[in-house]
């Protein structure tokens, strides 16, 4: 008996089928059964079918004589199914890998409820992704298993058959099937989620659902659509025929209304002349079907009135959306005007040279070099004030009470703004903010740049995507000095900035901590990360991928690569700032810290901390190998889509020429290197030398003293004394030289 019966009606999808075939067979959990049902396709539905049951044994195919439509075609395929678990697939979507094996896993974690919801990312036409918006949901859920009355938020995720799984004897028990029509999941979903004694959450993302420009068929004009009210009369039949659920229907009554308003209000579903009749009937049932002293909600009192007046409040709002949009542009111009003419009349006055303003990651606290500056210019300079810009009110309170901080865009913001004499990011000021004459502007950057930067990105257009290069450029006019770590970075900002500032070679100040390495700081941050004591932490922090709409390639399957590991080891991953809130993460990465198999450090705001914690960096390209180089820690660099990276991208070398460590073109490689012990050898010493020696010449731990002392204070410069030793030279280069 297999775990899943993954039942799959088909009807003209001959353009995604095998997408959707491969996604389900081609996953590494393979104790399944695929239930094909071609409900009588015009297309070549029936022969893709045919060819991939003829070369998988797991596949069956039913050939229906005629159109049933989706949910009569789920029910002919249910007689056939023999797992534990019914898993309903529209023939258009996909699973993402490792999908099944989650959900198997997470089945066996809950014992086998009667009802699995899992997570799903919306996949566009054009190439984008967004996650589920209530994922949340599912997270909060995470741990046992429970009742819709025990969490009646379940009911708010969208009311679909695919984002779940079933206990098929479940089902068999109370006769659940499909209707015929158009939202034939609506009265499946409620009886079901009813019903269940245990149901389980998986925040993870299993199915990529793909949203098509053309061919949805809820999309379509139709008085199908008037199929709507035939499927909530059976969910009210199913309730009224079980007491113990009579608590629902006031709940149930108003999800109908504001259901049938939603299709309303869509102008490609209904044909022009039906749309009063709809109103009508929506009406009629919303009244019949009101429980007794049920309380309307006001969004849903417009059914209580005519379908005239509904008419003319949707035109009253249409109409007010569409001032809003022809005023949005000339508020924003008029935005830019304002704060250039406050701008010049802050012009008339003297900038305070002792009042600096601090950024970082376009405002989101007191982080990275900006961060550590401004704590050293406390020690130092302590009678400088230190303000620092922060994107909402959200971020302002995370902040310690004793630092100053003021919103983006307030009249708080414009006035500290309009009288410092210093600013200091490492990222662009907003094109707002006009550069007067005596303030000084200090970049410090994000590290040192191996992938194309600034300028160098007009030559890679998949790269760009999303960037004004000549924008960019014109707020880089504004620098006046450049921070840089080593003269690789001097020469590469240089040339992608061709700008009128000048470089500091001071080092990068938020690395001071990985030169002094301090043993206590080292503790505590292993411990907040929760690594064992005695285990050996390794770092993975891949970047992100410009070839992917998204920016996320999964790289590695995490969960092998922690057991790969063994004993001793715990994989800590951190995945690039940019990809913290979109859906790599609900591809297993949260699952798996939930479940202890590695510890997800995303959301940890103090990289230099995760450095320090671990003891082997695992990563691509992240400019974070740079960093990590000054702890003389080993690194791996796993370059297994390098050639793909560079044309997409662009490197300013080849790293795996001149790489910090061992390289990996594999994840078998990897494992390799990781087992064998070979990532910490002699070899991986001798190559992290020379690669320190290049890239950590200015970091010698006093990079934020050297930049309040020198750029604030306008004290003579020190040159940075390296602590990084030259390299022995290997036996190779020995006889090359002689």
């Amino acid at each position: 008996m297999p775990r899943f019966s993954i039942i799959l009606p088909v009807f003209k999808v001959q353009g995604f089928l095998r997408e959707c075939l491969d996604s389900v067979l081609r996953q590494s959990y393979r104790d399944i059964e695929v239930i094909a049902v071609d409900d009588c396709s015009p297309d070549g539905c029936g022969a893709i079918l045919d060819e991939y049951a003829a070369l998988d044994s797991r596949l069956r195919v039913l050939h229906l004589p005629e159109n049933v439509g989706l949910g009569r075609a789920r029910n002919a395929g249910m007689p056939h199914a023999t797992g534990d678990f019914l898993f309903f697939l529209d023939s258009d979507d996909t699973l993402t890998p490792g999908a099944l094996r989650a959900m198997a896993d997470r089945l066996d974690e809950t014992g086998d409820p009667d009802v699995l919801v899992f997570d799903y990312a919306r996949t566009y036409w054009w190439g984008g992704t967004r996650r589920n918006v209530l994922a949340q949901v599912l997270a909060d859920a995470a741990g046992s298993t429970f009742t819709v009355a025990e969490r009646p938020e379940i009911l708010d995720l969208l009311m679909v058959v695919w984002n779940k799984v079933y206990r098929r004897e479940f089902v068999a028990a109370h006769g659940f099937a499909f209707p015929p029509g158009y939202y034939e999941d609506t009265p499946w979903t409620f009886p079901v989620l009813l019903s269940a004694e245990r149901i389980a959450t998986l925040d993870r993302i299993c199915l990529d659902y793909r949203q098509r420009r053309q061919g949805n068929i809820l999309s379509t004009t139709s008085r199908k659509h008037f199929d709507i009210h035939d499927q909530y009369t059976r969910v009210f039949d199913f309730v009224d025929s079980r007491p113990e659920l009579a608590s629902w229907l006031p709940y149930l009554h108003a999800k109908m209304g504001e259901h049938c308003l939603d299709i309303l209000s869509k102008p490609d579903r209904l044909p022009p002349a039906d749309k009063a009749e709809f109103f009508r009937r929506t009406a009629e049932m919303f009244r019949a079907r009101r429980p007794a002293g049920a309380v309307v909600p006001p969004a849903l009192r417009v059914l209580e009135g005519g379908y005239p007046r509904y008419a003319a409040r949707r035109q009253v709002a249409r109409g007010v959306r569409e001032l809003g949009r022809r005023s949005q542009r000339p508020r924003r111009a008029a935005s830019v005007r304002l704060a250039r003419a406050a701008s010049a009349v802050a012009g008339r006055r003297s900038p305070d040279p002792r009042l600096v303003v601090y950024s970082a990651f376009s405002h989101r606290g007191v982080l990275g070099d900006p961060g550590a500056i401004y704590h050293k210019a406390l020690e130092i300079a302590p009678g400088w004030r230190g303000v620092w810009v922060v994107r909402d009110e959200e971020t302002a309170a995370l902040l310690a009470p004793d630092v100053e901080r003021v919103v983006l865009d307030t009249p708080e913001y414009r006035r500290v703004t309009a009288r410092a004499g210093f600013f200091v990011n490492n990222v662009n000021w907003p094109g707002t903010l006009v550069k007067r004459p005596g303030t000084v502007h200090i970049h410090t950057h994000q590290g040192t740049p191996l992938k194309y930067m600034g300028a160098d990105l007009l030559a890679k257009p998949g790269a760009r995507l999303g960037v004004d290069v000549p924008q960019m450029l014109r707020r880089a006019d504004r620098w006046d000095h450049s921070l840089v770590a080593n003269l690789h970075s001097e020469l590469v900002w240089e040339r992608a900035y061709p700008c009128h500032f000048r470089s500091a070679r001071t080092g990068s100040p938020r690395n001071d901590v990985l030169v002094e390495a301090p043993a206590a700081r080292i503790a505590a941050a292993r411990a907040r990360l929760g690594v064992p004591e005695g285990h050996t932490a390794v770092l993975y922090a891949p970047t992100r991928r410009e070839y992917r709409r998204g920016g996320h390639v999964e790289r590695l399957d995490l969960a092998r690569f922690a057991a790969d590991l063994g004993p001793g080891h715990t994989l800590v991953v951190r995945l690039h700032p940019s990809l913290a809130t979109g859906p790599a993460r609900g591809l297993g990465l949260s699952e798996l810290h939930r479940r202890g198999v590695l510890v997800d450090a995303t959301d940890e705001p103090h990289v230099e901390d995760v450095l320090l914690a671990s003891d082997l960096l695992v990563t691509d390209y992240s400019a974070l190998m740079f960093d990590y180089a000054l702890l003389d820690r080993p690194i791996v660099l796993h370059a297994d889509d390098l050639d793909a990276y560079g044309a997409s991208r662009g490197l300013y070398f080849d790293v795996t020429a001149e790489p910090p460590g061992h390289v990996s073109r594999s994840a078998a490689e990897l494992a390799w290197l990781m087992t064998s012990g070979s990532w910490r050898d002699e070899e991986s010493a001798r190559l992290r030398a020379r690669f320190r020696e290049r890239f950590c010449g200015f970091d010698d731990g006093q990079a934020a003293e050297r930049v309040v002392r020198t750029l604030l204070l306008g004290e003579a410069a020190r040159a940075p004394v390296s602590r990084v030793p030259s390299p022995q030279p290997a036996h190779d280069d020995l006889l090359a030289s002689s």
